[in-house]
C-alpha cells in the first residue's frame, strides 16, 4: 500500500472516530519536535522539555525572553478548554475580550486597546492578532473556535518593533501544528450541557520524500440560552465550523515552502437579551415605557431576568464566515541567519440580522449592517542569531477594503414610541420607512522594523528596536 493511501485513509479514520472521552492532552513540544514543525531553524539547538517560543521571530526558551509574555502550550489548552480567544482571556494576565457579536469584538491588553461599543470599522485595533505569521485585521475574523493549536503566546506592550503592524497595546500569536513527515493523528469529541457538542480531528503525514500534509477539522454546536416565546427557538446558540489545510514542500534541507488555507463559519441564531427593567428618564409620563407598554397593550414576556425569557419578534443572524490562503517561505541561508517571506490573503464576511428594540413591540422590524472585508499582505524579514549578536529586520505590506451596506426598516409601533402629539397615534408616518446606506473603507499601509540585541557578557544584554 503507498503512503498516499495510508494518509488518505488516515484521514477517514481520523474524521470517523469518536472515543468517548478525549484524549490524553500532548506534552509541549520538544525543541526538536518544532524544528522538524516549522522547518528550517536558526540558532543553536535548544533543550528539550522547555517551552519554546517564536515572539521574538526565532525559536527560543520562554523563560528566557526579556519580554512580559505569557504562553500557552497545547497541554495549558487541552485540559482547561480553551476552545477560543474568549477563554485565553480567564487564563492570561492583562488580556481582556468583550464581545456582544463576532463584530463588535475588543481586544485589549492591560486596559489598552479600542474601546468596547459599536465597533468602528475605520479603526485598526491595539492588539495585533497573529495566526502562524499571518495578521488578522478585523477581530470578528480572530473569534473562531481554535483548530489544531500547539501554542498560544500573549505579549504585553508596543510590539511594532518586531510584527511592525498595530500592535500599540500588545499581541496574540497563535501557532497551529504544522506537517510532519511522521504520519500522526488525533481525534476528540465532547459533551456538555445545553446539548452542547464538539468535534475535531486531525491528520498528518508524507505524500512522498519532500512533500507533508496536514489536514484539520472541528465543528462545535451548543442550544441557545434565551427562550424566544415569539418563535419558539433558543437564541444565543453556538453553530460553528472550521477546517484548515496545509502543504508543505522540502526541496532542500534549508528551505521550507508552506501553503495554508482555512475556512471558518459561525451561523447562531443570535444575538438577544433579555427583559432586565425599567429605569426612568426624563420624558413626560407618557412617554415612558410602562406607559407606552400599556397603551400598546404590551407586556414582557418576563419581568424576571433569571428566567432568561424573551419575545423578539424579528429575524436574529451572526453569521461570521472568514477564512484566506498563504504562502510562506523559510530559507536558511547560513548556520545562523534565515529568510522569511509570507504572503497572504483573508476574507471576512459578516451577515448579521437584529432586532434593535430587543422587544416583541413593532418598532424596529429590520436592522442589518453586513461586511465584507478583503486584506492582502506581504511581509519579508531576516534574522540572525549568533552566540553574542541576535537581530531581526523586515518590512510589512497590508491592504485592505471593507465593504458596508445598512438597512432599517422601521415598524407599526415607530410612530407611538418615537413620535409626539397626534402624529404618534398614525402608524402609517412611520411604518416602513426603510434607511439604506453604502460605505466602503481602504487602507494601505507599509512599516519597516528591526530589532538587534548584544551579550556584551553572560546575563546583560543590550537592546535597540526601531519601526
Amino acid at each position: 500500500m503507498t503512503k498516499r493511501a495510508l494518509l488518505l485513509g488516515g484521514i477517514a479514520f481520523a474524521a470517523l472516530s469518536t472515543p468517548a472521552f478525549a484524549e490524553e492532552p500532548a506534552a509541549p513540544v520538544p525543541a526538536a519536535a518544532a524544528d522538524d514543525q516549522a522547518g528550517p531553524s536558526v540558532g543553536t539547538p535548544l533543550p528539550e522539555n522547555v517551552i519554546i517560543i517564536t515572539a521574538r521571530r526565532r525559536n527560543e526558551q520562554a523563560q528566557e525572553v526579556p519580554l512580559a509574555i505569557s504562553v500557552l502550550d497545547q497541554r495549558a489548552i487541552n485540559d482547561t478548554g480553551s476552545s477560543s480567544i474568549y477563554k485565553v482571556q480567564q487564563l492570561t494576565p492583562t488580556l481582556q475580550v468583550y464581545s456582544q457579536n463576532p463584530r463588535n469584538t475588543s481586544v485589549n491588553i492591560r486596559g489598552l486597546g479600542v474601546p468596547f461599543g459599536l465597533t468602528n470599522d475605520g479603526f485598526e485595533q491595539g492588539v495585533g492578532i497573529y495566526v502562524d505569521d499571518v495578521y488578522y485585521s478585523r477581530p470578528a475574523s480572530a473569534v473562531f473556535d481554535f483548530l489544531d493549536v500547539n501554542q498560544v503566546e500573549v505579549l504585553r506592550g508596543p510590539q511594532g518593533t518586531l510584527y511592525g503592524k498595530n500592535t500599540t497595546a500588545g499581541a496574540i500569536n497563535i501557532r497551529t501544528n504544522q506537517p510532519t513527515f511522521d504520519f500522526e493523528g488525533s481525534a476528540e469529541v465532547s459533551f456538555g450541557s445545553l446539548n452542547y457538542r464538539q468535534a475535531k480531528a486531525a491528520v498528518s503525514g508524507p505524500l512522498s520524500e519532500n512533500i507533508a500534509v496536514r489536514l484539520a477539522g472541528s465543528s462545535t454546536s451548543r442550544r441557545g440560552t434565551i427562550y424566544n416565546t415569539t418563535t419558539g427557538n433558543w437564541i444565543n446558540a453556538q453553530d460553528n465550523l472550521g477546517v484548515r489545510g496545509q502543504v508543505l514542500f522540502r526541496p532542500t534541507s534549508n528551505l521550507d515552502i508552506t501553503l495554508s488555507g482555512d475556512y471558518s463559519a459561525q451561523d447562531a441564531e443570535c444575538c438577544g437579551t433579555v427583559f432586565v427593567g425599567y429605569g426612568p428618564t426624563q420624558k413626560a409620563e407618557n412617554r415612558q415605557f410602562p406607559a407606552i407598554a400599556e397603551a400598546l397593550g404590551y407586556a414582557p414576556a418576563s419581568l424576571n431576568p433569571f428566567d432568561r425569557v424573551t419575545d423578539i419578534d424579528a429575524t436574529l443572524n451572526a453569521g461570521n464566515i472568514t477564512g484566506g490562503a498563504s504562502l510562506k517561505a523559510v530559507w536558511e541561508v547560513g548556520d545562523n541567519s534565515a529568510i522569511t517571506s509570507i504572503t497572504a490573503w483573508r476574507f471576512w464576511d459578516w451577515k448579521p440580522e437584529n432586532d434593535r428594540d430587543y422587544l416583541g413591540l413593532d418598532i424596529v422590524r429590520k436592522s442589518q449592517n453586513p461586511s465584507q472585508q478583503n486584506q492582502y499582505s506581504q511581509e519579508l524579514r531576516y534574522n540572525y542569531s549568533g552566540d553574542r549578536l541576535n537581530f531581526v529586520v523586515g518590512a510589512f505590506a497590508f491592504h485592505q477594503r471593507i465593504d458596508t451596506q445598512g438597512t432599517e426598516v422601521q415598524g407599526r409601533h415607530a410612530s407611538y414610541y418615537t413620535l409626539s402629539g397626534a402624529s404618534r397615534n398614525d402608524p402609517s408616518i412611520l411604518e416602513g420607512l426603510t434607511a439604506r446606506n453604502t460605505q466602503y473603507l481602504k487602507a494601505t499601509s507599509l512599516a519597516g522594523f528591526a530589532q538587534v540585541s548584544y551579550e556584551i557578557f553572560d546575563g546583560f544584554k543590550i537592546q535597540r528596536a526601531c519601526a
